[in-house]
């Protein structure tokens, strides 16, 4: 059994790769980077992961796969030596033409600009895997690649547009703090738009229903607005996972959110749901922050010793003029765990 360590581009096109990967292998891990530095950061990850599992298991091919992400040649090489120091076949499948120097040098590197990489992706794994023989996704896959290379004629065009700003506009989970329920939600919108593709005008039919399927997947027991129903359900996922999210401020014990936004209603969600919390923070990437409290702490004298800021006693913010983003959240949770500390001596 093949183990499948998939890295794609944040796009309608890279996550349309990953519906499809996630539909043929039954054991896959996904990690998703734009472009830059965070591509190394997100192969990092993917190396280690292949070391914890053949700790767990030494018997399983490991296939690292690429998609819709072009490497510069630095990178290609390292990914090659650290690859074959861990027993890890590499695939790389791009239509990006700024990666075609790389694509010569080396033999796992298949590019072809002619394509999407979610065709690309299809076509290897029906050649590779014997997938969809049905022709089950045949459709979605065509709509993707023509708003991908823009086939302005092509007849799904678009419904492909409409499923570009789809897959853009769903910031709701923040990718960095919550990788997999932010995939999640994108999968989840590309497989209910498939379902409108067979209809009459199908492209202003799911246009019309993004509002329902965005509610409908973020709807736990009862419905709501959706900004509640976001605050819930985001509010649930940093109660599960407030051990790793803890700072601390003079003895305060306080939730350290990462550009999650929607403060006053998920700040506040938070701290009713977890009483044992003093406040809230929610920072994004420039340093501008964000403070709630439940009448615990006086946060505007908190936002004012950390960042110059201020504003109500339950509800303040600032800026720390200092701060350095990172991809990895507890690179940014060390940041500023020790800028609090800093401040606070």
């Amino acid at each position: 059994m093949n183990n499948v360590y998939h890295l794609s581009h944040i796009d309608l096109d890279g996550y349309g790769c990953q519906y499809l990967t996630t539909k043929c292998f039954e054991k896959i891990e996904c990690f998703n980077a734009n472009y830059g530095q965070e591509v190394k950061a997100r192969l990092e990850e993917i190396i280690n992961s292949i070391k914890r599992d053949k700790f767990i298991s030494e018997n399983k091919e490991h296939i690292i796969l690429i998609t819709d992400l072009n490497l510069t040649t630095k990178e290609a090489n390292w990914l090659q030596k650290e690859a074959n120091e861990v027993g890890a076949k590499i695939v790389l499948l791009d239509h990006h033409i700024s990666g075609e120097n790389t694509a010569n040098q080396f033999t796992w590197y298949y590019l072809d600009d002619s394509k999407s990489a979610t065709l690309l992706t299809y076509e290897w794994l029906r050649e590779n895997y014997d997938f969809d023989k049905e022709g089950k996704y045949q459709k979605i896959v065509k709509a993707i690649n023509a708003i991908d290379i823009w086939l302005s004629e092509d007849e799904l065009f678009e419904f492909g547009k409409v499923g570009l700003g789809m897959i853009s506009g769903a910031k709701e989970i923040n990718r960095t703090l919550f990788p997999k329920e932010d995939r999640d939600l994108k999968l989840f919108l590309i497989e209910s738009a498939r379902e409108f593709l067979e209809k009459e005008n199908a492209h202003i039919l799911l246009d019309n229903n993004l509002h329902k399927l965005k509610k409908e997947f973020f709807k736990q027991k009862y419905d709501n607005t959706k900004d509640n129903l976001v605050a819930q359900f985001v509010s649930k996922l940093l109660s599960d996972d407030k051990q790793r999210l803890t700072i601390e401020y003079k003895g305060y014990k306080g939730l350290l959110g990462y550009n999650l936004g929607n403060t006053s209603i998920l700040g506040n969600t938070f701290l009713v749901d977890n009483p044992e919390y003093d406040f809230y923070m929610d920072i994004n990437y420039r340093g501008n922050f964000s403070l709630r409290s439940n009448n615990k702490l006086d946060v505007s004298k908190m936002a004012q010793e950390i960042g110059n800021g201020g504003g109500h006693p339950n509800a303040s913010g600032g800026k720390i003029k200092e701060y350095k983003d990172s991809f990895v959240y507890s690179d940014i949770k060390k940041f500023v765990q020790e800028y609090i500390d800093g401040k606070g001596k």
